[in-house]
């Protein structure tokens, strides 16, 4: 059975006072830390038995029965060029609503652990950087500052793009 722990997004997602910061939850992947703004986050459910769905990319791992709804849970080490993640003891799924086009679409994203729910004020985020990142740089929202660390702020729409996803062999069809 797969247990599940609501993360509410939406409007009510407090901001930090004075310096229009955000929060995020912050994961590890391939010993890195990165963070998702919170109000893309869905739900945490911890990984499962995942269905394999014949002539998928690696970076598609499977889908998974979530409430009745099939959700296409993709692997975010192969996303970013580094093979396939193994599964752990904290492995988790981090349900994602990503905007493409017309429609929201839910996804699960793979990764290695779920460590908290940080803020982020506005002034502790940097640009990205053009150059040096393990990952796309157009996939980079931000670096932001935390305790004398950068973590990575992903841009959810760009690192899950349906319409990118959908090139990589028809994912489009799978998940119709």
């Amino acid at each position: 059975m797969v247990q599940t722990s609501m993360v509410v997004a939406g409007a009510s997602a407090p901001r930090v006072e004075g310096g229009g910061g955000r929060q995020y939850l912050a994961f590890t992947l391939n010993g890195e830390v990165f963070a998702i703004d919170i109000l893309q986050i869905r739900e945490i459910i911890e990984f499962g038995t995942l269905t394999e769905v014949p002539m998928m990319p690696e970076t598609i791992r499977g889908v998974i029965n979530l409430r009745g709804a099939v959700v296409p849970v993709i692997d975010l080490s192969a996303r970013f060029g580094q093979g396939a993640s193994a599964v752990a003891r904290r492995t988790c799924v981090v349900i994602v609503e990503v905007e493409g086009g017309e429609a929201t679409q839910t996804l699960g994203v793979m990764v290695d652990a779920v460590n908290e729910v940080m803020e982020i004020p506005a002034e502790d985020v940097e640009p990205p950087p053009a150059f040096g990142a393990r990952i796309r740089t157009d996939f980079i929202a931000g670096m932001g500052r935390v305790n004398g660390r950068f973590v990575i702020l992903l841009d959810v729409g760009k690192v899950f793009s349906v319409d990118e996803l959908a090139t990589l062999g028809g994912f489009a069809e799978a998940t119709a």
